[in-house]
């Protein structure tokens, strides 16, 4: 898919993946929708960019069709979505305090999951609607999961949860809208240099970086950026998921 000109919606776009990924499909040439619940951020990012920045809570139904109709307005009906909001809280389910309050369990499958969904269904609403390109194709829509989904470590049940039905949906998400010539596509970063990070690892230590096989380093959100680059150009990457996490398993 030519980026030139092609309206592109980045969620989480205020900090770490998505304001990278935005930066990114900007040099490319993208008009891109920068949307995150941090107004402030969001609107330095959406000016650095020379795009549009709409702060907005996605776990809110109702503010995030209305996102949407301002994109809509202002750049087109979106042939691509890039969904990186994340919420991360580490918290075991059984603490010196007692139980996990439910709420905070709700809370992460609301805002890494549901909100996923809703961004999905919006976003193939007004695919679907778009004349094909050559190729046939009419849009894409790429989830961010996490390695958690597949190896959640103690304090990660919840977020785990949250992100491992990101992975399930993506690829009965992909044969539906397929239909239409919308693809659907997740990637499942490793330990990357961002805000979730910190968040998740209270105690950052050179043990994490040397579990990593190569390199032995954080991922930069550049290299995130990039591999968004590379599966909006390769047509038949589809109904997947792609770890990059440079080899590690935890």
């Amino acid at each position: 898919m030519d980026l030139w000109q092609c309206p592109v919606v980045v969620t989480g776009a205020a900090s770490g993946l998505g304001a990278e990924t935005a930066r990114h499909l900007a040099e490319a040439g993208a008009r891109v929708t920068a949307i995150d619940i941090d107004a402030v951020r969001v609107s330095q990012v959406g000016e650095a960019i020379e795009g549009l920045a709409i702060p907005c809570d996605i776990s809110d139904t109702m503010a995030a069709e209305a996102a949407f109709q301002k994109a809509r307005e202002a750049h087109g009906p979106a042939r691509i979505l890039v969904n990186c909001v994340g919420l991360a809280h580490s918290q075991r389910i059984l603490g010196d305090d007692g139980p996990m309050p439910l709420d905070h369990f709700r809370r992460l499958v609301e805002v890494n999951l549901i909100s996923t969904f809703n961004m999905m269904r919006l976003a193939a609403g007004d695919m679907a609607k778009l004349p094909p390109l050559a190729n046939g194709e009419r849009g894409l829509i790429i989830f961010t999961a996490s390695i958690s989904a597949y190896e959640g470590q103690s304090g990660e049940a919840a977020y785990a949860a949250s992100k491992g039905g990101v992975v399930s949906m993506i690829l009965p998400a992909a044969r539906e809208p397929g239909t239409y010539g919308i693809r659907v596509v997740g990637i499942a970063p490793g330990l990357f240099g961002t805000a979730t990070l910190f968040a998740m690892e209270r105690n950052l230590d050179s043990r994490l970086v040397h579990a990593i096989p190569f390199p032995h380093r954080f991922g930069d959100p550049s290299e995130f950026a990039m591999l968004v680059i590379h599966v909006i150009q390769n047509v038949m990457i589809n109904g997947t998921v792609m770890r990059l996490d440079g080899g590690y398993h935890r």
